[in-house]
This record gives structure tokens, C-alpha cells and sequence, in this order.
């Protein structure tokens, strides 16, 4: 049964989301399930708690606890699962609880089939690319970021468009003026950026995309560019009020005129968890309600 990891015992590590409706049912009903496919359960803290228990471990020892993690909640909560990990090398599957998510492996509807092909070892995993973005103040030690999604430089509390300029591998791309600017994954093609009107983009594709946030010209659209490229974010304004940046919708750190941001690929990837059927393209049909001719 646990051949598919290589190890004798196999360890579901399972982090549930206490905010979400339905995150209780669905987390003894998915123990329950693993359970009767021999395969043993180990509960992040806070999810302990939620599940009226003592105990759990913290999300932080997963990596070293754990042979695969399943998140209880939706895409938001597999963002914050991500950051709480930290080096987490091994395969995440995301048990949805709500409306169809991009990041999700079954629903909580499926738990039994979830669990047989864990058992069986029926899935594959797709390796996400990951951001990582470094942000240079002035006078300050730098901070360093890791994304799945995208990170973000928007207007702070004046509401003013922001002055932004680009480069790419240190050639001059473009000085945006606009309400922000988007450097996106694959991944994150189909969150933020999509509301600004960037393009869909297959999760292997080696690419980043950069989108502007209703910039003040029309001419300044989105660009698709190799994902081997050293992008570099810096403010053109001077006097302008500071700038939040922000990863995946959380972490906000304020941006001062003099802060340069770099991002880069991360040498580290995300494996979402797939079980057999399953397909981006397939979410896509779903999520968007593509029915065809």
C-alpha cells in the first residue's frame, strides 16, 4: 500500500482551515476515510483544536513529519498552508470545501476516492513554479518572499496611481503608471492577474507574467516573459507615499521611494497533488463555464 512513497507507514499530514465553513465535517469525514485504507493521520495544531483534541504538530515540522499534506479549505487556504510549511518538498493535495478551486485534488464529496487512490497510489503530482522576491530597503536588511501566486506593489492609503519602473535582467522594460503592477506564476495566471486582464497560461509553461492594475495608458498591457529572467520593481516618484507590496494576498510590507524589489524563480517548486481524471484544463472548463460550441 505505501510502496508509492517507499516507506512503510505512510503519514498524511492534514491542515484544516477554521474559518471555512464546513472545515469540521469534512475533516473527520476525510480521517475517517484514510483511516480505512490503513493510512495514519497526523493533525497540524491549530487543526487538533478544531478537531476538539489535544496535540497536533506545527505546520513548520510537516516537511520532516509528514509523507504528503492535505489542506482543508479552498485556493486560499493552500496559499497560506504554503507559507506555513516552508520548504515542503513533497506532494500537498487540496480537499475543497465550498466552490471549485484551481488548486483543489477532490471536493469534499470525494474523500473515499481521494483515499483509495492515495492507497493505491493513483495520482500524479504537477510541479508548480514558485516565486522568490527579495526586497531591498534602504538602510535596512533585506526581506525575502516566497509566492505561488503572484506578488503585488499597489497604491498605499493616499490612493494615488503609483510610478513604477521595470526591468528585466537589468534592461529597462517600462515605466508604469497605474493602480499597481503584478508579477504572476503560471499558477497565478488564473487569480489576480486574471481580474486585470491578463491572459491564462498553462501551469508547465517556463514563464512569468507581468500585468499592470488599470494603468493610466492603454498601451500598457501585459507581457509574458521566460521564467529564467531576474525581474527588478523600483519607485520613479520620489516624493509619492510608500507603496504596499504584498505576496499571495498576505504579508504587506510598506515600499519607501529608494526599496528596489527583485524577483527571480525560486529553486524550490509546489506539487499539487492530481488524482486520475484530473486536468488544469478540465478546472478551467469548470471554473469558467466553457461549454463549447
Amino acid at each position: 500500500m505505501a510502496s508509492w512513497l517507499g516507506c512503510a507507514t505512510v503519514n498524511v499530514g492534514i491542515l484544516a482551515n477554521p474559518h471555512k465553513p464546513g472545515s469540521v465535517p469534512t475533516l473527520h469525514a476525510l480521517r475517517a476515510a484514510l483511516a480505512a485504507q490503513g493510512i495514519h493521520c497526523v493533525l497540524e495544531e491549530q487543526t487538533a483544536t478544531l478537531a476538539g483534541e489535544r496535540g497536533g504538530i506545527p505546520a513548520a515540522a510537516f516537511p520532516s513529519e509528514v509523507d504528503l499534506a492535505a489542506v482543508i479549505g479552498g485556493d486560499g487556504t493552500m496559499l497560506h498552508a504554503l507559507s506555513r510549511f516552508g520548504d515542503f518538498a513533497k506532494p500537498v493535495a487540496g480537499i475543497n470545501v465550498g466552490t471549485l478551486g484551481f488548486l483543489t485534488s477532490c471536493k469534499d464529496d470525494e474523500l473515499s476516492t481521494f483515499a483509495a487512490a492515495l492507497a493505491a497510489g493513483r495520482f500524479t503530482t504537477c510541479a508548480r513554479t514558485l516565486l522568490e522576491t527579495t526586497v531591498h530597503h534602504t538602510g535596512q536588511p533585506p526581506e525575502s518572499f516566497t509566492a505561488l501566486n503572484e506578488i503585488t506593489v499597489t497604491r498605499g492609503a493616499t490612493g494615488r496611481l503609483v510610478s513604477l519602473r521595470a526591468r528585466v535582467d537589468g534592461e529597462l522594460l517600462n515605466d508604469y503608471r497605474a493602480d499597481g503592477l503584478i508579477v504572476a506564476t503560471p499558477t497565478g495566471s488564473t487569480a489576480y492577474s486574471l481580474s486585470a486582464g491578463g491572459p491564462l497560461i498553462a501551469p508547465g509553461a517556463g514563464v512569468f507574467l507581468i500585468t499592470p492594475i488599470c494603468p493610466h495608458s492603454l498601451s500598457q498591457r501585459a507581457l509574458v516573459l521566460s521564467d529564467s529572467c531576474l525581474v527588478e520593481l523600483s519607485s520613479l516618484d520620489h516624493d509619492s507615499e510608500p507603496m504596499l507590496f504584498t505576496v499571495d494576498g498576505r504579508d504587506s510590507v510598506r515600499i519607501v521611494p529608494g526599496d528596489r524589489i527583485e524577483v527571480k524563480k525560486s529553486a524550490r517548486s509546489f506539487r499539487l497533488l492530481r488524482l486520475e481524471g484530473q486536468s488544469f484544463y478540465l478546472a478551467l472548463r469548470q471554473k469558467l463555464g466553457w461549454q463549447g460550441l
